[in-house]
């Protein structure tokens, strides 16, 4: 129970917090409520009412999620692979390399088909 101790204070804090912090804003928090201010905010542009299903997206905001995912879990491995550069070699350099060629492979796709064009 030693070990555990420090982690279940933490835990106790942050739970503590985030109790006060939703009643504190319970309490101080405006009460007076209106159309307007119960309206949905579309930065600016009157809201539409939309369909059953939510509407369609264009494709493109799917692809551009997913290159930064893609992007961003290549950022994920350069770190530690930078770290231990000096142990790995040259054989951490050569699957370092293949890494980045593969992600590179994908990048030009997307940008040969167009999916990095915005109209």
């Amino acid at each position: 129970m030693n070990i555990w101790a420090p982690i279940l204070v933490l835990g106790g804090i942050a739970l503590a917090f985030a109790l006060v912090s939703v009643v504190a804003g319970s309490f101080t928090g405006p009460r007076r409520y209106n159309r307007a201010r119960l309206d949905s905010y579309e930065c600016g542009i009157e809201p539409t009412p939309q369909p059953a299903g939510g509407g369609r997206f264009p494709i493109k905001y799917y692809v551009t999620a997913m290159l930064f995912i893609v992007f961003d879990i290549e950022i994920v491995f350069l770190y530690p692979w930078a770290v231990t550069f000096d142990a790995l070699k040259i054989f951490g350099l050569v699957e370092m390399l293949l890494f980045i060629a593969t992600v590179f492979i994908a990048y030009t796709y997307v940008w040969r088909r167009g999916g990095l064009d915005w109209d």
